[in-house]
């Protein structure tokens, strides 16, 4: 990995390490979203988010230790003073469920933020830390991606070459002209039928049928 980029889960590396490493990078990137911490502005793939207040300290507590357990008790404790008199758990719900929101996140099929029952969350994503801001097109999702292949799968379904298309119109057009001989033939037929008298018709017809029973 290049020096600028570091991973926020080097083998055997210590909290408290993590915590100084997210410290010193200006820019946290996971998945399609990028932090810029000086400014304290968090986007996705170029595009700034309303992230602010306790719900943006929330997402920076759980980059510190991704893929641990991060309990209520903690955020709790870093997010209000002992002598705060609020109520900490519809708190806690209240920003970790603005978060998800924010990062199109749901609770029930978690891709960054996993909720821990009775003990707290997790976040999934693997975080890495840089002092370069990153570009929209590296921060695209796999899913962004799979849906581009998808489209360009599909529309080489139905994509002709110039061969097939000529041989498609040819055949169209041999169609198209059987059917106009065959509705001009039938149009000259009735034209004759009407100005044959009738019982001459009739008589054509009996010698037609005399002859097919033979």
């Amino acid at each position: 990995m290049p020096s600028e980029v570091i991973s926020m889960r080097e083998p055997e590396e210590a909290t408290g390490s993590e915590r100084t490493i997210l410290s010193s990078r200006r820019y946290i990137r996971f998945g399609p979203f990028q932090i810029d911490q000086q400014r304290q502005e968090v986007t996705r793939s170029g595009s700034r988010l309303k992230l602010q207040g306790k719900v943006y300290q929330i997402l920076l507590i759980l980059l510190e230790r991704p893929g641990e357990v991060v309990t209520r008790e903690e955020l709790r404790g870093r997010l209000w003073p002992a002598d705060t008199h609020v109520n900490y758990d519809a708190n806690v719900n209240t920003a970790v469920n603005k978060l998800r929101q924010a990062l199109g996140d749901s609770s029930d099929n978690p891709l960054y933020i996993e909720t821990i029952p009775r003990k707290g969350y997790c976040l999934l994503a693997q975080p890495e830390v840089s002092d370069r801001p990153g570009n929209s097109q590296s921060l695209q999702t796999e899913t962004s991606r799979e849906v581009t292949e998808e489209s360009h799968g599909f529309s080489r379904v139905f994509k002709f070459s110039k061969s097939d298309l000529w041989i498609v119109l040819s055949a169209f057009g041999l169609i198209l002209a059987g059917m106009l001989l065959g509705a001009g033939i039938m149009r000259l037929w009735m034209n004759h039928a009407a100005s044959v008298p009738a019982h001459s018709l009739a008589l054509i017809l009996f010698h037609f049928l005399e002859k097919t029973v033979l």
